[in-house]
């Protein structure tokens, strides 16, 4: 019998705030993969690991968790005024499938780095010593991001003294701006609250009826408050992950939030759309330790926001749903909002399982319409490793 041999694919391994996964550039992968459809999922499913019956991801690039399970495809833009088109595939652990519903805050933060080393963006665009600004266009949401990258020697520089909360060593930090971040969902009207309501009761039979804000802004998210649900908010993961029953209750509300939402035309197509939305619960400020044994006070936090990514407490927070905490605090009476005290702001630090993080976003009240047009946040990235990846000649 004849078996195929293994090709490489040029990429790289990267962090990228609190997550990681495998960067590409389009013109590197096979033809058959450089379009959107089944060759490109299998191939990806193949790089990470997938599907996985073990759920441990060993034979790829996978970590076996909703963080680590990412591939990243990167373009020089079209587009006028951006530099880069960003495309991010969630890639499921024990399931064939590859989501594109939505973005990865947390991976945007390499894609300007990637950009600028692997000849993305215009030499004249970047400074010998500065910081780069690099135009993103977030190609799954149709949104831009705009990255500011620290430059040294004509390099990316990539270490430095930025702590971030859920990411062991400093490194450099690269601030982001989601430009007009409420997601143009279909289905939702582009609309940033698309029920209309910043507070509605949501009726999840089997479970209960819940208060909840529901809102696109950098990904489409339900909110709830933690009580509701007989947490605290202080939970770590372990205490939701080794819990069956609690995953199951937080699914079931998923997938009647995405119906409300008008993201699923009925319950079962949630398992479809396994990104979007995101459940996250909320609750004032309390003191806990975090998942490192970093002691967290009262006075540390505005609020504190604990949220549910592919079925799993996330071990800090998805970049994409910082994006929309600090827009929902930001409007008065949402349940973000209120847990973090009420009233106008700007900006707003959360406590999370690995400990804190500073969001700002400013609201404005147009023709009745809440509008958000930036929301900012500071990650890191690094450059793990690159090269090649290698996979059966025969999955493309």
């Amino acid at each position: 019998m004849i078996h195929p041999a293994q090709i490489k694919i040029a990429a790289t391994y990267m962090r990228g705030g609190t997550s990681k996964g495998v960067f590409f550039r389009l013109q590197d992968l096979p033809e058959a993969a450089q379009s959107p459809g089944a060759a490109r999922d299998t191939l990806l499913l193949r790089v990470i690991g997938s599907p996985d019956p073990y759920a441990k991801q060993i034979d790829g690039m996978g970590g076996a968790t909703s963080s680590t399970s990412k591939t990243v495809i990167l373009s020089k833009s079209t587009r006028v005024d951006h530099d880069v088109d960003y495309l991010f595939g969630q890639v499921s652990i024990d399931t064939p499938f590859v989501d594109w519903s939505g973005n990865c805050g947390n991976l945007s933060a390499a894609v300007g780095p990637f950009a600028i080393s692997n000849g993305l963006v215009d030499a004249d665009r970047i400074p010998h010593n500065g910081v780069a600004v690099v135009r993103i266009w977030q190609a799954n949401i149709g949104k831009t991001i705009i990255a500011h990258v620290p430059m040294t020697g004509g390099a990316v520089q990539e270490t430095g003294d930025f702590e971030l909360d859920g990411v062991t060593f400093p490194a450099a930090e690269v601030q982001l701006e989601f430009l007009d971040p409420a997601a143009d969902e279909e289905g939702a009207g582009g609309s940033m609250f698309p029920t209309g309501n910043l507070v509605d009761d949501l009726d999840v039979p089997g479970i209960g009826t819940f208060k909840a804000t529901m809102i696109n802004a950098g990904i489409p998210t339900i909110f709830i408050n933690a009580r509701d649900i007989g947490y605290t908010g202080t939970e770590l993961q372990d205490a939701i992950n080794s819990d069956p029953q609690a995953l199951s209750r937080f699914e079931t509300i998923r997938a009647y939030g995405a119906l409300r939402m008008g993201l699923i035309a009925n319950v079962g197509e949630a398992s479809k759309r396994q990104h979007t939305p995101k459940v996250a619960f909320v609750a004032p400020p309390a003191e806990y330790v975090s998942s490192s044994g970093k002691g967290i006070g009262v006075a540390d936090t505005d609020l504190l926001v604990r949220a549910m990514s592919m079925g799993k407490l996330h071990h800090a927070m998805m970049g994409t749903a910082a994006v929309a905490i600090g827009t929902a605090a930001a409007i008065p009476g949402t349940l973000v909002n209120l847990a973090a005290g009420g009233g106008e702001r700007t900006a707003v630090r959360f406590g999370h399982p690995s400990g804190t993080l500073r969001v700002g976003a400013e609201a404005i009240l147009h023709e009745g319409q809440w509008l958000v047009k930036k929301a900012i946040m500071s990650r890191s990235a690094r450059v793990l490793m690159e090269g090649f990846v290698r996979v059966p000649g025969d999955v493309v």
